[in-house]
């Protein structure tokens, strides 16, 4: 078996320096060069600024959920009663409740992943924790958590770091970072009575390896996900399962064309992908692309690490005219990082900069968006106890 351990090597930075206090700041931000992106006036709010510790959580990763009556779900990686993480609603009024205090045993432990809504019940998944400790898929009924599944670590995976996707019939779909048969990872489904499938395993080579982001479900039923390792050049590749055959879509090379995507991918109505790259690109900062149907890879914005953000961790969400919106882990007016929109010809306007201060700073998650065009997201640091918040950005 291999354990987590094995593979922090392919975790960015940050998950490295996470410490049981609050994190400097100063040690995440990132030197930066010179650029003056355009600028559009928006209105921030914060909606919640986390406590920490033994309260209300610390650090979320994962992006927001929306139900239809504008509350807001999601979870913390660290803090809460056992300090393993939470789960969390932000009411529309503002108001915040822990649903879900993780105790780090066979519940689980740190869910660095989104949620799942489907009927009033949440689902997710913890990086740790569960009767093996390479984490668990969950669903939240009522304040009431269940263990959908318990990943062993072996050929079965180990470490789902992203979020799910469901279907229909109420499977669900998603990505371990570690483990499988050759321990680089696999594509996985869990059914409605908690077993699971291994729809495929990476081998760490051309194929791919460490699928941080989640996965993409198309109507047809063909998964798209990314891998932050692996590929003929060993920077992460964009993939296609289908009825348990993978497709390598492309390989990044590591140079103008990004490095290392993520999260996950949005697409199209022509069936074109669209991510992040978290590394690389014209300025070694990272980059927003375009694959099409025939695999040919556009980068549509490659930031520079100033003032226009650097290190875009997140995923995209894509309007009806085709403008994507995200966020960059440094960078920015004060390198707290920044919301972004690239417009269909490439051209970056920044919505907002994060201070690092009280505001929040270091967004490692995407965001989702409402139908008023409102952006809703978190910042990984930050607010005023250095933890993090949700914030709401509205045009």
């Amino acid at each position: 078996m291999i354990r987590a351990e094995q593979h922090e090597r392919h975790i960015p930075a940050i998950h490295r320096l996470r410490t049981s206090g609050v994190l400097a700041l100063g040690t995440v931000f990132l030197s930066a060069g010179i650029g003056t992106p355009s600028a559009r006036a928006q209105t921030y709010r914060m909606l919640h600024s986390f406590v920490g510790p033994a309260a209300d959580g610390a650090n979320p990763y994962a992006d927001l959920i929306r139900d239809s009556s504008g509350n807001l779900y999601g979870t913390t990686g660290y803090g809460g009663a056992s300090g393993a993480g939470t789960v969390f609603e932000i009411a529309k009024s503002g108001a915040n409740t822990v649903l879900y205090s993780f105790t780090g045993g066979n519940d689980g432990a740190n869910p660095f992943a989104g949620l799942v809504l489907e009927s009033g019940v949440l689902y997710g998944a913890t990086y740790n924790g569960g009767a093996s400790g390479y984490g668990v898929v969950f669903k939240l009924e009522r304040g009431k958590e269940s263990v959908l599944y318990s990943f062993t670590g072996a050929a079965d995976g180990a470490n789902p770091y992203a979020g799910l996707v469901s279907d229909s019939k109420g499977n669900l779909y998603g990505t371990t970072a570690s483990g499988g048969a050759s321990g680089y990872g696999v594509v996985f489904k869990i059914g409605k009575n908690g077993g699971e499938t291994v729809l495929y395993s990476f081998t760490g080579g051309a194929d791919g390896a460490n699928p941080y982001g989640g996965l993409m479900r198309t109507s047809s039923g063909n998964l798209y996900g990314t891998t932050y390792n692996g590929g003929t050049s060993d920077y992460g590749t964009v993939f296609e399962v289908d009825k348990n055959t993978e497709t390598v879509l492309y390989s990044f090379a590591g140079g103008v064309d990004g490095a290392n995507p993520y999260a996950g991918l949005v697409s199209d109505s022509e069936g074109n992908l669209y991510g992040t790259a978290s590394h690389a690109g014209a300025s070694d900062a990272g980059a927003v692309f375009k694959i099409d149907k025939a695999g040919a890879e556009t980068v549509l914005y490659s930031f520079t690490g100033g003032a226009d953000g650097g290190f875009p961790y997140g995923g995209l969400v894509r309007n009806s005219a085709g403008n994507l919106y995200g966020t960059t882990f440094s960078g920015g007016a004060s390198q707290g990082g920044v919301v972004f929109e690239v417009n269909k010809a490439g051209e970056e306007t920044v919505l907002y900069s994060f201070t690092g201060q009280a505001d929040g700073g270091s967004p490692f998650a995407g965001l989702v968006q409402d139908s008023s065009g409102n952006l809703y997201g978190t910042t990984f640091l930050g607010g005023a106890s250095g933890y993090g918040v949700a914030f709401k950005l509205k045009p």
